[in-house]
């Protein structure tokens, strides 16, 4: 009966070997099957501007993750407004936000201005609204079913999808047109408040569209001011250069704005406004919810302080009398009409809803315009950095000559002083650096990882750390060849304590890479990653590719017999030769051990 064999003193060191082969090839292939075959490239490296914000308030306790996620979702969308692509909002740490916006022609002059400005949130009532070019005859909608008053229904809001070229407004809001037919959005009395916060009086019916004659009559008869007429007459939202705040520092005044609707074919519809009734800023609570109980779908649900909730109800009160366009509440934010609802009664008690044809992302969109009004919070721009595209690419290619540079010394210096165990570290370096680069170009698409200057500098630094885990190795096992071993009980005997020095070096560098990360922002934090990336990537190939590679060879003639080109010459290294017959005192089997 044959007896199992034994498993041998140095393992299985092909299994391992054959594992972090299966995992680099595996990486490598799906960077090339998903087309993401190179690093997303930061600011710095491919040009742009990149803007730090740190949130400030009277109110510790305000700046929470709540208020600065909000924060993060009208910033993207005040980037978006500048017709850029490819821009990166995101929070770092408690309070900071960092805006990444990429080179686009004329420059990036605006974003800079104005992404980190507090929003001015305004309700103004509507006196008049026309489509844009057009003074007083609205634009039919061909698919409104043959009626033109119905078709020519202005939006509840600018839509969520401006175009390419168009500057919009800084949020998206709900359209009022779906499938063809007008919907006006209703502001009305929030029925799940308090009985103090029921609509009184009558609700208006529905406002059907402004005609001709209702827009001629509305800038005729006083209604819209005469000193507002000619500037409303003259306005053409289809312009972007016109598609500006107007409204100036004396909120007492009427002015004009402009709203997209994507659905109604993409018309721009301009707005004549009155004076700022109730400042954004007194909105306590904006929420989109689902309504189950009335079966009226997504709406938003307005909470007001005390200041806000008198203010509210006493325009809301004299707009619920007026005719159609007059009845209506336009939510500006920015200088730009996000949602115009017509007011169904007067709204006592601080609590309404605007309630209409949403979806979740349109509520939701709305919603978060509004709180952003009542966010007590002011940004502060703590760093600005703009880099050209001609001096991003002079930044990389220094970096890749600098790491090329490193590789190479490195290289050189491990065949010259390591002879054959230096091609052990190259090949080390080489599965790392493949490891790295496949690793970096998935989490470009994945999370948005992007390769800085400093991520650079980071993995520059890693080849370094990389070589010293060989170095270390290499020099545990010349040790026991300078003190008479054969070559495989030398690889064994130095790899218990080279093992424990190197995961304490690994340990010290990644320490440090995790409190760099966590306490630093902006560009710092890419070197921090990489350098924390490729110091865990060094204990996965030491493990899984260095030392079981040394274990194999030393089972070779050319290892195992010290030849002088490989590095293990016991001659060179001047071994003491084994002296036959002596007895192993302690001393000596400790030192074995």
């Amino acid at each position: 009966m044959a007896t199992p064999k034994s498993r041998p003193r140095d393992g299985y060191p092909g299994r391992a070997l054959a594992f972090i082969l299966v995992v680099t090839v595996g990486l490598v292939a799906l960077m090339f099957g998903t087309g993401h075959t190179t690093p997303r490239l930061g600011i710095d490296l491919a040009g742009g501007t990149s803007i730090t914000l740190t949130a400030k308030s009277d109110d510790p306790a305000a700046i929470n993750k709540s208020n600065m996620d909000t924060a993060v979702n009208i910033i993207q969308k005040r980037v978006n407004a500048f017709g850029v692509s490819e821009a990166e909002v995101q929070t770092q740490g408690s309070d900071t936000i960092i805006v990444n916006i990429p080179n686009k022609d004329g420059g990036n002059e605006k974003a800079i201005k104005d992404v980190g400005q507090t929003a001015k949130l305004y309700f103004r009532p509507v006196l008049a609204v026309a489509p844009t070019g057009a003074l007083t005859q609205p634009t039919a909608d061909p698919s409104a079913s043959g009626t033109p008053s119905a078709a020519a229904t202005p939006s509840a809001g600018s839509s969520a999808a401006p175009p390419p070229s168009a500057t919009p407004s800084a949020s998206a809001s709900p359209s009022a047109t779906k499938a063809g037919r007008a919907v006006t959005d209703a502001l009305k009395a929030d029925p799940t408040a308090t009985p103090s916060a029921a609509a009184s009086g009558t609700p208006s019916a529905q406002p059907s569209a402004p005609s001709a004659a209702d827009l001629s009559a509305a800038l005729t008869q006083g209604t819209v001011p005469a000193e507002l007429q000619q500037q409303f007459a003259a306005l053409d939202c289809s312009v972007p250069a016109q598609r500006v705040d107007q409204q100036g520092t004396d909120l007492t005044k009427p002015t004009v704005a402009c709203s997209y609707d994507a659905e109604q074919g993409g018309i721009w519809y301009k707005f004549a406004l009155g004076p700022v009734a109730v400042n954004g800023d007194t909105i306590s609570k904006a929420t989109a919810t689902y309504d189950t109980q009335q079966g009226a779908g997504w709406q938003v649900q307005l909470q007001f302080n005390s200041t806000g909730a008198d203010a509210f109800s006493a325009i809301t009160g004299q707009l619920a009398t007026q005719p159609s366009p007059a009845n209506q509440f336009a939510v500006v934010l920015d200088g730009k009409v996000v949602s115009h609802p017509y007011v169904q009664g007067a709204i006592p008690g601080g609590s309404a809803v605007i309630s209409g044809s949403f979806t979740q992302q349109e509520a939701k969109a709305l919603a978060d315009v509004l709180s952003f009004g009542a966010l007590p919070l002011t940004f502060q721009m703590s760093d600005v950095t703009t880099v050209s595209p001609q001096l991003g690419g002079d930044q990389l290619t220094a970096g890749l000559i600098a790491g090329a540079i490193g590789m190479l010394l490195v290289v050189l210096y491990s065949l010259v002083y390591y002879r054959g165990l230096g091609v052990v570290s190259i090949l080390g370096l080489l599965v790392s650096a493949a490891l790295t680069y496949a690793i970096m170009s998935l989490l470009g698409a994945g999370i948005g990882f992007a390769l800085n200057l400093p991520a650079v500098c980071g993995a520059i630094v890693a080849i370094g750390i990389t070589a010293d885990s060989f170095i270390v190795y290499f020099e545990r096992i010349r040790d026991e060849v300078r003190d008479g071993a054969p070559l495989r009980p030398a690889v064994q005997r130095a790899w218990p304590r080279a093992r424990r020095t190197i995961l304490v070096s690994d340990f010290v560098s990644f320490l440090c890479a995790a409190v760099l990360y966590f306490v630093s922002v902006g560009k710092v934090q890419g070197f921090a990653f990489t350098l924390g990336l490729t110091t865990a990537l060094d204990v996965v190939v030491i493990f899984f590719f260095t030392k079981p590679l040394i274990t194999l060879l030393a089972r070779t003639k050319f290892f195992a017999e010290g030849h002088p080109w490989s590095g293990l010459d016991p001659k060179r290294l001047g071994a003491r030769p084994p002296v036959r017959g002596r007895r192993r005192t302690s001393a000596t089997a400790a030192k074995e051990v």
